[in-house]
């Protein structure tokens, strides 16, 4: 089939289980309670994609307050107690992050249950997202390695450990989520792929990497307007990505500046093509959908195209979200009578 569907990892909560229309929002409940309204949460994502057309769903990460530290939680040698003030992304704003202390190790599993209730209650291929090493290490202190290379490996090692286990859950692609990768460009070269692909050492399931310019917040969205006409950092990654043993690649390419042409950089990868903006609250029509799809195909073979969207909609409005669900998968279905 041409064209799948897939989202970029997560959904809005519903309220009944975090505050919404935030990034890190706070749960509204704890204990055995907080467990249950997670499941439910996670089912419901399920549902929303399934009735969407979404043919590789997620699970909306429905059961992580913030996609990195949902991650970090579950990491022995990190203070959460004693959270310091950081600038994120080159200081495209501030926030404030637990700190490594002592030796990085695993407790036991991160994403078990949650994977297992996906996978569990669909029979759709399914798509787990964990954090990229490189962008971990940007969203966390360090007091310990000294040594941003050498804690990004330590995170690696941990992250590929999970990748397998998640693996082993019956997940089909695992996706980690890099959008450090376009603030970096250096450190992607020299080590930022290498850390990636120590994360996804070994896995034989499908692997993607999902690099982009963030969620529609202010801090992210006033940055954009200081990049200019062309945003054109992917210039440099692509060619280092295209020769990764990473197989897919998420871009966001609905409103967005990146040249469309950049794509052809990545001749040997999966393309998963962002066609939906989660910046605007516009709920865009089948007809724009198919219009992205086809410029991304003068670029990327239609075999080799997914249809995504440009991030996570955590922060969205739940009615929104479902609206723009909902137009993803009429428009790839549109798209395939067209251009199949």
């Amino acid at each position: 089939m041409l064209f799948p569907t897939t989202i970029a990892g997560s959904l809005p909560k519903p309220e009944w289980l975090a505050e919404p229309n935030t990034l890190w929002a706070p749960w509204k409940s704890q204990g055995d309670e907080l467990a249950r309204a997670k499941r439910d949460a996670t089912l419901l994502a399920l549902k929303l994609q399934e009735d969407a057309g979404i043919d590789l769903v997620t699970e909306g990460e429905q059961a992580r307050q913030h996609f990195v530290h949902g991650f970090l939680e579950r990491v022995e040698g990190i203070d959460f107690a004693h959270k310091v003030e950081m600038g994120i992304r080159k200081d495209r704003y501030k926030a404030m992050v637990p700190q490594v202390v002592a030796p990085l190790q695993l407790k036991g599993r991160v994403h078990a249950t949650e994977a297992r209730v996906a996978r569990t209650h669909t029979t759709r291929k399914l798509k787990f997202t964990l954090p990229g090493p490189m962008t971990i290490i940007d969203t966390i202190a360090d007091q310990y390695y000294g040594d941003r290379i050498k804690m990004a490996f330590a995170f690696a090692e941990l992250l590929n450990a999970e990748a397998k286990a998640l693996q082993a859950d019956g997940v089909d692609v695992i996706q980690f989520d890099e959008p450090a990768f376009n603030v970096y460009m250096d450190e992607v070269r020299d080590w930022g792929i290498k850390a990636l692909e120590r994360a996804a050492e070994g896995l034989t399931c499908e692997t993607a990497v999902h690099i982009c310019y963030g969620y529609g917040i202010k801090a992210n969205t006033d940055w954009k307007k200081t990049l200019g006409g062309e945003w054109r950092q992917y210039e440099e990654t692509f060619p280092v990505i295209d020769k990764s043993t990473i197989q897919q690649v998420a871009i966001e390419c609905r409103n967005s500046k990146v040249p469309i042409e950049l794509l052809a950089l990545l001749p040997g990868k999966i393309v998963q093509a962002g066609v939906i903006d989660v910046v605007s609250d516009t709920v865009e029509t089948a007809e724009d959908v198919v219009s992205v799809i086809e410029a991304v195909a003068k670029f990327v073979p239609k075999s080799n195209i997914i249809a995504t969207t440009n991030c996570g909609m955590a922060p969205m409005r739940r009615d929104i979200a479902e609206a723009k669900l909902m137009a993803l998968g009429a428009g790839a279905r549109l798209a395939r009578q067209r251009l199949g």
